[in-house]
């Protein structure tokens, strides 16, 4: 696993400095869904910093038995506003939040544990009906309201793009939210930042870097294909 996590960072690293990046301004998070808390701890080994998770109760079942790695994981995956307590208690970030409903009550879970909740908001760049997110005409409405919670913070955006193997295919979309999160960025909005940019997986994550990728959330490349 040592040798495909090397691999990734020198990919990382390349990418990153053909468009004139510092590559330090990218994160890997290690995408651990479906995986065993064996596995996570040999990604631990061989230098992974930082977990993804899809699902709030698989991770919650793995993170218990982990605490002594002291690593962060991040919720990727789609939050239902019922899961909401878990999370707070489980995510340094969560970049799937898409709606008032799932943000106030994750301000509301926070305040009662006294947490400022990181999160990202998730924008569905390709319209696609089955894939979370919200429309990008919505989303000056959507931090605005959220910027009044003072138990969260918005620190930037994310997409899952439409599926194509080719990584030009989805170019296009990484940067519409690119160009989104700048829009964002020049109207100041108080207590909401737009650092973090979250886009990029395993067959397509190099253009994301090409197109302002902060967060890069690879999972095959370095646990294998899934069984």
């Amino acid at each position: 696993m040592k040798d495909k996590l090397d691999s990734i960072q020198k990919r990382i690293e390349a990418a990153a400095l053909r468009c004139g990046r510092d590559p330090r301004a990218i994160t890997l998070v290690a995408v651990s869904k479906t995986r065993s808390a064996d596995e996570i701890r040999e990604a631990v080994r061989a230098g992974a910093l930082l977990f993804g998770e899809n699902y709030v109760k698989e991770a919650e079942d793995k993170i218990k038995g982990l605490q002594d790695l002291h690593v962060p994981f991040h919720l990727i995956g789609h939050l239902q506003s019922n899961k909401a307590k878990i999370a707070v208690r489980l995510f340094d970030l969560v970049h799937s939040v898409d709606s008032l409903s799932l943000a106030t009550e994750l301000h509301k879970q926070a305040k009662k544990i006294g947490k400022i909740q990181n999160i990202l908001v998730q924008v569905n760049t390709g319209m696609e009906e089955s894939k979370s997110g919200i429309d990008e005409k919505d989303l000056e409405p959507l931090i605005r309201d959220i910027s009044v919670f003072d138990h969260l913070r918005v620190m930037g955006l994310m997409t899952i793009p439409p599926y194509d193997a080719d990584p030009e295919t989805v170019r296009p979309f990484f940067k519409a939210l690119r160009l989104a999160r700048d829009r964002i960025d020049t109207l100041r909005i108080p207590s909401v930042s737009m650092n973090e940019l979250s886009m990029g997986m395993t067959g397509d994550f190099e253009t994301a870097i090409e197109e302002g990728a902060t967060l890069v959330r690879i999972g095959t490349a370095i646990f294998g294909e899934r069984t």
